[in-house]
């Protein structure tokens, strides 16, 4: 495979505006602020073609508040007009055997559950469209697809005949394309107006009595818990714990079916329907609210200890010789920005082919191919998500390399 050099044109750079007062997910003026960061990139996954040019990348505030009132965090300095999403954003997992099995899986639960082969399913948000094809492979059924990343020439599944790709943003006007299931996976973290997101979406599927959602996006419990900044970044600028995630659907007239952690406890799955938001199945995780204030107050008073203590832990990697990362998506991005890392981390590891030859936007680091590491000889390899570490290291021993390994 071929590098793409990048010829999207580069996200604008910071505008100066007011913060948002009200809860985007809820309406209530009820936001309480935790975490602040002055600069950080607009974009972690928009392949970047020089180190120039990386280093130089458009950064925006980050400003997390926690509503008070239904327990939905956003970034109340978040300004949509600095993002630019392309064919260059490269956000796929696709690449990795470990998430390619959990998405055959989930797939065949899907399928499974709601006989999806006769209906029309319409993933908002479809990336490189992995999941929607995987779904009409399996189900022999029918899909629409919209995502301004999409990339055809990637796509070679038969199935991709039976699909309607759309480049472009999901829009008010996609309501009158009437699917049967909706999937939304990882996409709702992006929005800023959740709000007016979810109204197209209940649009969408008014007046049925049968149509399916099916939601999936990073769990905030996690973050707050382990303090783990890194997945907070620029392009989540919205943030839901199973709790508030549930009120979310409810307030906009769905039926919950089903809500549950996947992938290790990392991402929060909703399934609902049109009907009735207060029958249906109830879960002890909607009455998450007090306990999702208390760690978000625990994050805050705590974060600062978490900082000093990963800067020590790379000292120390790096007193031995070369360091890499290995994951060169968003968490790589947040987690060098954030601490302020240069030179301490030689170079950044991705089994993605699309991004060898690519730079981290903020800091300039390189992204290289893991046959690289033959010649860098790394003492430490640090990963970026814990869930590979297995898959990682086989292919680090593979290589007849043996340096430390850990992750964050």
């Amino acid at each position: 495979m071929t590098n793409e050099t990048s010829t999207a044109p580069a996200p604008k750079a910071s505008t100066t505006g007011s913060p948002t007062t009200h809860c985007q997910a809820c309406g209530e003026q009820a936001l309480d602020g935790f975490y602040s960061l002055p600069k950080v990139p607009v974009h972690s996954c928009l392949m970047v073609a020089s180190k120039e040019a990386a280093v130089e990348f458009p950064a925006g505030k980050l400003d997390l508040a926690v509503c008070t009132s239904c327990g939905f965090i956003q970034n109340r300095a978040y300004d949509p007009s600095l993002q630019n999403y392309s064919p260059d954003y490269e956000e796929t997992q696709g690449f990795s055997g470990t998430f390619r099995k959990f998405q055959t899986q989930l797939c065949q639960d899907q399928v499974a559950r709601y006989g999806l082969g006769d209906k029309l399913m319409l993933e908002i948000g479809c990336g490189k469209g992995e999941f929607l094809t995987e779904l009409c492979e399996i189900s022999g059924g029918r899909g629409i697809g919209i995502d301004p990343g999409y990339r055809p020439e990637r796509n070679d599944s038969e199935a991709a005949e039976r699909i309607e790709f759309r480049n472009e943003f999901y829009a008010p006007g996609h309501a009158s394309l009437r699917a049967d299931y909706i999937a939304c996976r990882h996409t709702l973290e992006h929005i800023g107006d959740v709000r007016e997101f979810m109204n197209t979406v209940a649009e969408s599927v008014a007046g049925r009595d049968d149509a399916i959602l099916f939601f999936e996006l990073p769990g905030t419990e996690r973050i707050l818990e382990e303090r783990a900044f890194w997945d907070l970044y620029y392009e989540h600028c919205s943030y839901f714990t199973l709790g508030s995630l549930a009120r979310l659907f409810r307030r906009h007239g769905f039926e919950l079916v089903d809500l549950y952690k996947g992938y290790e406890d990392q991402y929060l799955l909703i399934e609902a329907k049109t009907g009735d938001p207060t029958k249906g199945r109830t879960f002890d995780a909607e009455g998450d609210l007090a306990a999702t204030l208390a760690s978000v107050q625990s994050f805050k008073s705590a974060i600062e200890e978490k900082f000093r203590g990963l800067r020590a832990d790379l000292d120390e990697a790096a007193s031995r010789g070369p360091v890499v990362l290995w994951g060169s998506g968003s968490k790589a991005v947040s987690y060098l920005t954030t601490l302020g890392i240069g030179d301490q981390v030689h170079s950044v590891v991705d089994i993605n082919p699309h991004k060898h030859g690519k730079f981290l936007a903020g800091t300039g680091h390189e992204i290289i191919a893991p046959e690289a590491l033959q010649d860098i000889q790394p003492a430490h390899v640090l990963i970026m998500n814990p869930i590979y570490v297995d898959e990682i290291t086989r292919d680090i021993h593979a290589m007849g390399l043996s340096p430390s390994i850990a992750a964050l």
